[in-house]
């Protein structure tokens, strides 16, 4: 299989989290959606990341998409995604708060990266910023509802777990979450806790702009 996209990219990582820890061997495709847009378009007509071309040439876009197909490849026993009941329904909740936050982001990075300086509009960036943090404030108390296995549902690493650190690992290079040591501390020791872990160790690649972040 190839997954198309670069690392940096939270969606593109969580489906590379995904593949290594169901044992999918996979070529990466290490495209930018900047400079190889066109060679993505091959593809997916989209331009957008992450892509999964299957062994019989199929191919998968969206990263919602594409982990419920490897869910489905690895079977129940081992899908990521708990199949049913409260566990399922808190994982998804989860996951969708994380993916919220990582939109919001965008929102207020895109404003600052892509529109002209007359047209930034800061009570857009501010209600994008409130948004992003009333999501991240939900997940930390998720993390407080911990057991003592660290894993945010069940006792085991699931699919949340690997969206949430995902999408959080992104926010603290792209937005700075973490920067102050009191805030979200326990949502800051599950992204150590995974960040840690292997999968997580041969998947990271620095967000491309983080070394020239402005304060947000």
């Amino acid at each position: 299989m190839l997954l198309i996209g670069m690392f940096d990219s939270p969606y593109v990582r969580r489906v590379a989290v995904s593949m290594r820890r169901l044992g999918f061997p996979f070529d990466h495709g290490n495209w930018s959606v900047g400079a190889d847009f066109d060679r993505i378009r091959e593809y997916s007509p989209l331009g957008r990341v992450p892509v999964l071309v299957l062994e019989d040439g199929t191919v998968l876009v969206e990263s919602a998409a594409i982990l419920d197909a490897l869910d489905d490849m690895a079977g129940p026993s081992r899908a990521l995604l708990p199949a049913t009941g409260t566990s399922r329904r808190e994982a998804l909740r989860l996951m969708s708060l994380s993916i919220a936050a990582a939109e919001k982001a965008r929102e207020v990075i895109y404003e600052r990266m892509v529109r002209p300086p007359e047209k930034y509009h800061e009570p857009w960036v501010a209600r994008c910023r409130d948004q992003m943090h009333g999501a991240l404030g939900a997940l930390e108390q998720a993390c407080v509802r911990r057991g003592p296995s660290g894993w945010l549902v069940e006792d085991r690493l699931t699919q949340a777990d690997i969206t949430v650190t995902a999408m959080s690992t992104f926010l603290a290079e792209s937005m700075g979450i973490f920067d102050e040591p009191t805030r979200y501390p326990l949502l800051r020791a599950h992204n150590q806790q995974c960040e840690a872990l292997p999968d997580f160790v041969a998947t990271y690649s620095k967000w491309f702009m983080a070394e020239v972040r402005k304060d947000t």
